[in-house]
């Protein structure tokens, strides 16, 4: 399953690594932006699901900025932002804005209007991804999702359990992504493999379902090259990933 990649875009230190806390521990992944240019650098770097952005971004305006992106790509943006009258919502709106939040605003509301647009964003391009079954290419490894089988570089199959299998799809999903225990087990959790979300148990829980994982799949276990440990994180896909649809 991908796991939602969020920039949250504030040029207040404590406001922007408050919001970016809260939003990994809730599963996506939140990654801090304080300006146009490092917006630009993520989104050249990397996939990103949607962005929140402050409204009064020190000499920048977030309206505007969220104006030029527009014109550029349909990436979701939430404006966030003290000024909180109609017409500032509306000017929000009129520049492409998916939705408009008032500081200060309850955690809680910020992640149901994170969800509410991710979804109406998922929802727009269903009538693509319903009739895609998708088969992935990675390191010569062959993984099809509509017959649930996995295959080796060598041609044989590889039998993986239900909870392996979910673990295989979030970092397919997410290629040259580091991954925290905390984001894995959240996404495995909605998949519904068993983990229960975050905690310090469900973080060995991943350790050992990485080891598993990385015991099928890896030429050698102990000297992983494509499940690689990222130190300080959690764990990386190394490898790229190619998708195309099943026949």
């Amino acid at each position: 399953m991908t796991i939602p990649r969020l920039l949250v875009v504030d040029d207040d230190v404590e406001t922007r690594g408050m919001m970016t806390q809260f939003l990994r521990q809730s599963g996506f992944i939140a990654l801090p932006c304080d300006s146009e240019a490092t917006i630009r650098e993520q989104l050249t770097s990397g996939r990103v699901d949607l962005i929140l952005l402050d409204v009064m971004l020190g000499d920048e305006n977030g309206v505007e900025i969220c104006e030029r992106l527009r014109r550029e790509q349909d990436v979701p943006v939430i404006l966030v932002s003290a000024l909180s009258a109609d017409h500032h919502r509306m000017a929000g709106y009129e520049v492409g804005a998916d939705d408009y939040i008032a500081k200060p605003f309850n955690p809680d509301l910020l992640l149901a209007r994170v969800r509410a647009v991710l979804h109406r964003a998922k929802r727009s391009s269903s009538l693509v991804y319903r009739r895609s079954v998708s088969v992935f290419r990675f390191a010569g490894w062959h993984y099809d999702a509509k017959r649930d089988e996995v295959t080796s570089p060598q041609g044989y199959q590889v039998a993986l359990s239900r909870k392996e299998t979910a673990l295989l799809k979030v970092f397919l999903a997410n290629p040259h992504i580091p991954l925290t225990r905390e984001e894995i087990a959240a996404a495995l959790d909605v998949t519904g493999a068993g983990h229960g979300g975050a905690g310090e148990g469900s973080g060995r829980a991943i350790d050992v379902l990485v080891g598993r994982l990385r015991g099928k799949i890896e030429a050698d276990p102990k000297d992983p090259e494509l499940l690689r440990t990222e130190r300080g994180v959690g764990y990386v896909l190394a490898v790229d990933v190619a998708v195309e649809e099943s026949t």
